[in-house]
């Protein structure tokens, strides 16, 4: 089974948004995991309108702000199968997530997430962003629609 999800590579000037992830949904609920830097992404549920309503929903969740403006939606997409010790618990054995380019549009130091999932969020300079993401394709896909 594959969970369609939706992801924001979010910038302000030359910084990009990144959030600090400690719990995951699973079929018994959030879980606590092992921290790990990201993009702001998430599942895309039946009750949104689109693929743009999903991403909107998750940036409220994730930031606590609405002020964003969608610049664009990537052509490729972000496709991973997780590790056999995840899938029993969130029922899905890959994730094909649809990236969006976004910039955020007000204060940053204002920015708190709603959700539980999100321990912190900052922007980093271009440079450090690699240094920073947890996941390899993560990165990768960072680096090749953003050369």
């Amino acid at each position: 089974m594959i969970r369609r999800a939706v992801g924001a590579i979010i910038f302000q000037e030359n910084k990009f948004l990144i959030v600090h992830k400690t719990k995951i949904n699973t079929i018994v609920g959030k879980q606590s995991i092992k921290g790990e830097w990201d993009f702001i992404k998430g599942g895309v549920k039946e009750s949104d309108s689109d693929l743009k309503d999903s991403l909107l929903r998750e940036l409220k969740e994730e930031t606590g702000s609405t002020n964003f403006k969608v610049v664009k939606e990537f052509n490729e997409k972000i496709s991973f199968e997780f590790p056999d010790e995840i899938k029993s618990k969130i029922g899905y054995e890959k994730q094909e997530t649809t990236m969006f380019l976004v910039e955020f549009l007000g204060n940053m130091n204002l920015l708190s997430p709603i959700d539980n999932e999100i321990s912190d969020i900052k922007f980093f300079e271009r440079e450090n962003v690699l240094e920073i993401l947890t996941h390899s394709d993560t990165k990768d896909y960072f680096l090749k629609q953003l050369k």
